[in-house]
């Protein structure tokens, strides 16, 4: 059964700070996203819902002294839709109908009158280099989308036009609707369909977007991505998806992938190169200078060094949420030369006869 505890979802104590809530949440979030072998939209958009609110410092603490808030504004402990384990349906030939009618009844419509309009959440997928996943990079994509009018701002209403009140509703956004039920006659107020909730209407509609308010359009989005950012990981943009006439915008989710490097790659906090080394160097030792994008080290072989051995230097790996950064893992790799000259062969031969 789905948790309803979001600090259950994320697996962290109530008391976690905003640094574990986020090093959780990317971790499961890696982990279930529906791009991955096992992870479900359902189960992830549970880990984002869970997120969203206690990295908000006022929906936790709202969170803490309530309990859930579902999406649609419907109270402190409202979960939207029909009660639990109550169906009303097929008694005594009545139809189906939801219990919020009853509770819209006796509380003046609170849950219909909170429940807002929500665009289109958008996701996209993004390629990085593996020294911007380091460093952490600002990109700019443009985006097709449905979007607030320009023109209009959003109202509808062609510039310098007024708006007048709407005939339907009187001005209220809301209808009156009444529906007979097993229990009787109930009211319950919705949206009007004539201004769309607004409660006025355009004298003259918006000639860009009809009067609706949004319309398709490409826009440029700039997206920050951070320091030490694993590939697959996602960056979540509030309010950056699709927007809703009359309601709030949706959410742009952008999936981060992590171009392979030909020297480099990542494990963990950490990052690993393969270093080539001559059978002399590995034997005498020696002194090697390694480039790591915005630094050049000085790396010194020891003596006797055997092929697959790891040095490390320390402060050159991923950057951390904490400030600091992982090590350089330098795996050292002795290589065999395929063809050697003859003064060469002689040497070698003479270093068998010396047991080595």
């Amino acid at each position: 059964m789905t948790s309803n505890n979001y600090y259950e979802i994320l697996g962290v104590p109530k008391g976690a700070t905003k640094e574990e809530i986020k090093k959780a949440y990317r971790k499961l979030a890696h982990k279930h996203h529906p791009d991955k072998n096992g992870g479900t939209d359902d189960k992830f958009k549970e880990i984002s819902e869970a997120y969203s609110v206690l990295s908000d410092e006022k929906k936790r603490a709202e969170y803490d002294t309530y309990g859930r808030v579902f999406s649609g504004g419907q109270g402190p402990s409202g979960q939207g839709g029909s009660a639990p384990g109550w169906d009303f349906g097929g008694f005594g030939g009545a139809s189906n109908f939801d219990l919020n009618d009853i509770f819209e009844t006796f509380f003046g419509g609170g849950a219909a009158q909170g429940r807002a309009k929500r665009g289109r959440d958008i996701s996209i997928d993004l390629e990085i280099s593996f020294e911007e996943a380091v460093f952490g990079v600002e990109r700019s994509v443009l985006i097709s989308k449905i979007a607030v009018c320009d023109k209009c701002g959003g109202n509808g209403a062609e510039p310098g036009t007024d708006t007048k009140k709407c005939s339907y509703c009187q001005g209220k956004g809301k209808v009156h609707e009444t529906r007979k039920s097993f229990f009787g006659s109930f009211t319950s107020l919705r949206e009007c369909d004539k201004c769309g909730g607004k409660g006025n209407i355009p004298s003259k509609k918006c000639s860009a977007c009809r009067g609706n308010g949004v319309m398709p359009k490409r826009e440029e989005i700039k997206i920050t991505v951070p320091s030490g950012i694993e590939d697959g990981e996602m960056i979540k943009l509030a309010g950056a998806g699709e927007a809703a006439a009359n309601g709030i915008p949706g959410d742009l989710y952008v999936k981060i992938h992590v171009l392979p490097h030909p020297v480099f790659r990542r494990s963990g906090r950490d990052i690993v190169m393969d270093l080539d080394v001559k059978i002399s160097d590995a034997l005498l030792g020696a002194e090697k200078e390694i480039k790591i994008f915005d630094k050049s080290i000085k790396l010194k072989i020891p003596a006797g060094i055997d092929s697959g051995e790891v040095l490390r230097a320390k402060g050159l790996g991923m950057p951390q949420p904490s400030g600091t950064r992982g090590d350089l893992l330098i795996k050292i790799m002795v290589r065999t030369p395929k063809k050697i000259s003859r003064k060469a062969k002689k040497l070698i031969e003479e270093l068998k006869e010396e047991g080595l």
